[in-house]
């Protein structure tokens, strides 16, 4: 028994037991002392289950222990989708009601949350740093919201511990570079720009600029060429961000050349084109208030598509996919915004004592287009689409002038400025310095993209 003792207590019950065993000449504290060591050491097999024993009391704890989130699952981004607001893209993403309220309002500062785009970006970045982990469910605190509002402008609502959010901007720094690009037009001018790697918002400005003194239904063949020379801007290594404004443009119609030169007027501080006589390319209205599309239908008498008699076509269709944009033809006010019959959805703008101008067949309408609305030329205020009498997708464009419509392709219209003395003597240096510019830029035929 006080053997057994020995091998179940360790080092006590060995004292315990030399106690009760037989006599010694040696002093029991000098045998205790001697016998000690060998009382202390352990068998191989003792070793192991010590071993064993102290491996799983490290599992345990170790799984008992919350583990904190990682890096990755503290930063989310989200893309924003139809009819998402700022506030449902960042409580999507798991934030706080009320903390994704003080940061909407931070970044108000900078950033208009109703110019959020769809397929936009917005990362958000949380912090359990003063979350409960022994919880079930932990609810991570957002720190920051930030978005690209451009590819060279970052903006940011960024926590501060004990002062809520603050609005933040980042302004990156981008190289800017002209270059002159252009081609011999096959089918369109569309396609051929697009196909030399124009980016598309440069070649809209491009038919913008030209479209009021160019039809591009009926002018445009086979053979024509055009030249553009515009900004680029690229970041330091490099690599082209975005693309900028048209300094100058050409077109070769059936041999006749048109150009057109970028100038800032110094006595209104406006920035328009002008062709190479000072005159602005800019008219009353613009001859096509659509772009990319087919004229299927003209003015004068005709068939009716779905009546089935001849009827007197009081305007000219373009053909266009539906949803495409459709543009007020010149400054004005609207008339009329609403159902009108078998026009459709419909709106009748008034530019001037003289003229007005209608679209008709309307998707829907553009935000903020009403009666008594004022609208600039080139702003979008309805979209194509195929309502009232319509056999398929297309605009129905009126031009009325005195009260009676007139052919919207053929009207005469009144011109812009036209430059003269101070003005006109600083625009015929200028153009003659982008002339020189140009001619010594390459042509370039194929353009690399931009990001």
């Amino acid at each position: 028994m006080p053997v057994a003792a020995v091998l179940a207590g360790g080092i006590v019950g060995a004292v315990v037991a030399t106690t009760f065993m037989g006599s010694s000449n040696e002093p029991p504290e000098v045998k205790i002392a001697a016998q000690a060591p060998q009382i202390a050491e352990k068998t191989p097999e003792q070793d192991q289950v010590q071993l064993e024993e102290k491996q799983t009391n490290v599992a345990v704890a170790a799984y008992a222990q919350p583990q904190a989130p990682t890096v990755e699952e503290l930063t989310k981004t989200v893309s924003v989708g139809k009819g998402d607001t700022l506030m449902k893209v960042l409580t999507r993403a798991g934030a706080d009601r009320s903390e994704s309220h003080q940061a909407i309002a931070a970044l108000t500062e900078v950033f208009d949350p109703r110019d959020l785009k769809i397929g936009q970006d917005v990362t958000l970045q949380f912090s359990t740093d003063d979350a409960d982990l022994t919880k079930d469910s932990v609810v991570p605190s957002l720190m920051s919201v930030s978005l690209n509002e451009a590819v060279d402008r970052q903006l940011a609502a960024i926590r501060t511990p004990g002062a809520g959010f603050t609005a933040q901007e980042t302004v990156l720094e981008l190289d800017k570079s002209l270059v002159r690009a252009g081609g011999v037009i096959q089918n369109s001018l569309f396609l051929t720009a697009a196909q030399a790697g124009i980016p598309t918002k440069t070649i809209i400005d491009l038919i913008r600029i030209f479209s009021y003194d160019v039809d591009f239904q009926r002018e445009i063949q086979p053979g024509d060429s055009f030249e553009v020379y515009f900004e680029r801007f690229s970041d330091d290594t490099g690599r082209i961000l975005k693309d900028g404004a048209i300094h100058w443009a050409t077109m070769t119609l059936s041999g006749k050349e048109i150009s057109v030169y970028r100038f800032k007027t110094a006595d209104d501080g406006f920035t328009d084109y002008y062709d190479a006589k000072g005159r602005s390319v800019k008219k009353t209205l613009m001859r096509t208030p659509i772009d990319g599309a087919r004229l299927t239908s003209g003015f004068g008498k005709r068939k009716h598509p779905t009546l089935g008699y001849t009827k007197m076509h009081r305007g000219v269709d373009f053909g266009a996919r539906s949803g495409t944009p459709i543009m007020a033809a010149g400054n004005g006010v609207v008339e009329v915004a609403g159902r009108n019959g078998g026009y459709g959805n419909y709106v009748r703008i008034r530019h001037n004592g003289s003229y007005k101008t209608a679209y008709a067949h309307m998707k829907k309408f553009a935000k903020g287009v009403r009666k008594g609305s004022r609208v600039k030329q080139g702003q979008i205020i309805g979209y194509v689409g195929t309502t009232g009498r319509s056999t398929g997708p297309h605009l129905h464009y009126e031009v009325h002038r005195g009260g009676k419509q007139i052919n919207p392709l053929s009207v005469k219209l009144p011109a812009g400025r036209k430059l003269g003395g101070k003005m006109l003597t600083a625009f015929r240096e200028h153009s003659k310095k982008l002339n020189t510019e140009v001619a010594n830029t390459a042509l370039e035929t194929q353009l690399a993209s931009s990001d």
